[in-house]
């Protein structure tokens, strides 16, 4: 293909310093532990307790079968804390 002059040609400056930022983080609003220690952490906790539900990965056969799962352990853990 000819090179015309009529054509336009990036210019790339190579020395030029292309820096990394692309956006800024907004800060998020409402209740965050975001530079909590490890009391204030554990007064959440006291306070609003625990979710009680095992830790792991669990498989069912269907979103019924999982959410009456849900359903006893969050009744099993509510049973236990009243």
């Amino acid at each position: 293909m000819p090179d015309n002059d009529d054509q336009i040609h990036p210019v790339i400056n190579v020395e030029e310093f292309i820096g990394k930022q692309v956006g800024r983080r907004k800060p998020r609003r409402g209740l965050t532990l975001e530079g909590s220690r490890i009391r204030d952490m554990i007064a959440w906790r006291k306070a609003f307790g625990g979710v009680g539900v095992p830790k792991g990965a669990f498989r069912f056969n269907s979103h019924e079968e999982a959410d009456h799962w849900m359903t006893q352990q969050l009744a099993t853990s509510a049973a236990k804390r009243s």
